[in-house]
């Protein structure tokens, strides 16, 4: 059977029946009533299938004009079903773009944006797109770094949450980035991760020197970890869960059990399984048993 999860800060019971009604869900159950980041939780059961494109487009209509966010989930399993949580970390993870935010050191947060937008985008393929920005960043001091570190990252609504949740039911967590080691690195002796890979830039007499050294971290390289991963601890892609907003996160998305659209690029939200709009990462932990 197939589940109906409707979240959001200004739900209403109309709004639930109008959703539910559409889907052709048959009953409505009120998981949650207001904890954390998720203001409503309701999921709309006993459905034969999921609704098809058309009536799933009309009730994405009705339910983003409220910032609601709705989201089908078949045949729903169990957090414990699940070993490996995978997330990107720019966008995802965390709220931030570090390479824009590298850029604005030097004044060329807009030029190395549009690029990131692009590239985010699918308009640009990744590793061209990194070389293009990170050959914009030559001669900046490595001190830049840690200024952005410090004063510019946070983690998205939610993060500490949902990790806090993955790791009580034994999930392993990787952060697989097309960002840059130096912030990969402390995030995962911050938040306790098991696995991270990224890009390194190059460094020279302290300074960027506009390269980036070794294999660059694209849409194929991310899918490969993923797997990789699986293979390290024992379980299969089905068993892993994977968060990204960009082009280059769909194909470690696709391989995965279950994928997540967080905040993310069209494209991005047309083929994952579910995404999160509006709500913050927390509210995954609703699409489980």
């Amino acid at each position: 059977m197939s589940r109906i999860v409707i979240q959001g800060r200004w739900l209403t019971t109309a709004l639930v029946q109008d959703i539910a009604r559409l889907a052709g869900a048959a009953r409505i159950v009120q998981r949650d009533t207001g904890a954390g980041l998720v203001s409503g939780t309701w999921w709309c059961e006993d459905m034969p299938a999921p609704p098809n494109a058309a009536v799933r487009t009309r009730m994405y209509a009705v339910a983003g004009a409220v910032y609601v966010d709705v989201n089908f989930i078949d045949h729903p399993k169990a957090l414990s079903d699940f070993r490996l949580a995978v997330f990107d970390m720019d966008s995802t993870l965390i709220t931030i773009e570090c390479i824009d935010e590298i850029a604005d050191m030097l004044g060329l947060k807009p030029q190395v944006a549009a690029i990131t937008e692009a590239a985010m985008r699918g308009e640009i393929a990744y590793p061209e797109s990194l070389r293009q920005r990170v050959a914009l960043l030559k001669g900046l001091d490595v001190s830049a770094l840690e200024r952005v570190y410090t004063g510019r990252l946070r983690l998205s609504p939610g993060a500490e949450t949902l990790l806090a949740a993955f790791k009580a039911a034994g999930l392993n967590i990787l952060l697989v980035s097309g960002g840059f080691t130096f912030f990969t690195d402390k995030l995962k002796a911050r938040l306790g991760l098991d696995f991270t890979h990224a890009n390194v830039l190059g460094i020279e007499a302290g300074k960027l020197n506009g390269t980036v050294t070794g294999h660059i971290v694209d849409a194929d390289e991310k899918a490969r970890m993923l797997v990789e991963t699986c293979q390290r601890i024992g379980c299969t892609p089905e068993q892993t869960i994977a968060f990204g907003d960009g082009a280059n996160d769909l194909k470690m998305m696709a391989v995965a059990g279950l994928s997540v659209a967080y905040r993310a690029k069209p494209v991005v939200r047309a083929q994952a399984m579910t995404a999160l709009n509006h709500n913050g990462l927390d509210a995954a932990l609703q699409f489980f048993d």
